[in-house]
């Protein structure tokens, strides 16, 4: 890219998602400088150390002066606390912006401190690994994933314009719609599911008649990942929960439901029950991969670890 797409962008929170954006920007040339604040002395040396910013600043509100564009990778729990912080350092037509997964309570949350002089477009890029901190960031994080963009409607259709085009450099595709509907989309698509992966690698925990050893030492690829998922970062999701509270109760209420469902067909022996159930959700599988959101290679395309051949044993 000839030109960057913004001069300064200010990366609050320098996680996984903040320092995927941060390797971005370098690589791709989005903006001639990069301002990271994270409240951890250690995790902004490290993150300096790799070399993900131009500065580096404890103080929010001084990473955020002068900055075009301002994107909050913060737990979405503290998304209110860091908007009071930066408030009077926002310069007038900058755009805030975060990557949370939920959109109402962060809306709710940001936008009382927010000066009617910035515009305010919340968003999700809907990409991540259980990994967090800067060295787990890569360049690749976004490729091919959705980015949502929830803005509040006194953004200028030029500020949501901006923002759209820095994640589609990212690699992401981005669509728009309101905050609500959002969390709704994602209470489904993530929140739940990852409240079962917890749920289910905890009962396994507790089982008396089978050893953690045994969980261990036998997991089958289903259980296993679930714990992939489960091994997500517990402050994050914690505060999804508690911020997505309505959405999610709405969408176990309806799991809840259908797994009553399941149990009867199981209990009777309704075997057409559950193959109907199982040929509609392969199906469902097959058009994520189609939409190229994941792969259909075996293992979901994880390869065992390389040989390196300085390292075997001579013959």
């Amino acid at each position: 890219m000839s030109e960057p797409l913004f001069e300064k962008i200010a990366l609050i929170g320098i996680g996984l998602i903040g320092s995927s954006i941060a390797i971005n920007i370098r690589e791709r040339g989005l903006a001639r400088h990069v301002a990271i604040s994270t409240r951890s002395e250690a995790t902004l040396k490290r993150a300096e150390e790799l070399r993900l910013g131009t500065s580096y600043a404890l103080d929010p509100a001084e990473a955020v002066r002068d900055a075009d564009l301002v994107i909050l990778s913060v737990p979405v729990g503290a998304s209110g606390a860091v908007a009071k912080a930066i408030a009077l350092a926002l310069k007038p037509g900058a755009v805030v912006s975060d990557v949370g997964s939920v959109k109402g309570s962060v809306v709710a949350a940001m936008r009382p401190h927010l000066p009617d002089h910035v515009n305010f477009v919340p968003a999700h890029p809907i990409a991540g690994t259980e990994q967090s901190g800067p060295d787990a960031g890569f360049l690749e994080l976004f490729e091919n994933r959705w980015t949502i963009l929830t803005p509040v409607e006194s953004a200028s259709e030029k500020a949501v314009a901006d923002l759209a085009e820095l994640w589609r450099a990212c690699g992401a595709r981005v669509e728009t719609m309101t905050a609500e509907h959002h969390d709704l989309v994602l209470a489904i698509v993530s929140h739940v599911p990852h409240l079962i992966a917890y749920n289910i690698v905890g009962t396994a925990a507790d089982l008396e008649t089978v050893t953690q050893q045994e969980v261990i030492k036998f997991s089958a690829s289903g259980f296993r990942d679930f714990t992939r998922i489960a091994a997500s970062d517990p402050t994050m999701w914690r505060d999804i929960f508690l911020n997505n509270k309505d959405a999610v109760l709405e969408i176990l209420g309806r799991f809840s439901e259908d797994l009553a469902s399941l149990q009867r067909a199981i209990r009777w022996s309704d075997g057409d029950a559950l193959f109907d159930l199982f040929t509609r959700t392969r199906a469902i599988r097959r058009s994520i991969v189609e939409a190229g959101q994941d792969t259909a290679e075996p293992n979901f395309g994880r390869r065992p670890p390389r040989k390196d051949p300085w390292n075997e044993p001579g013959e």
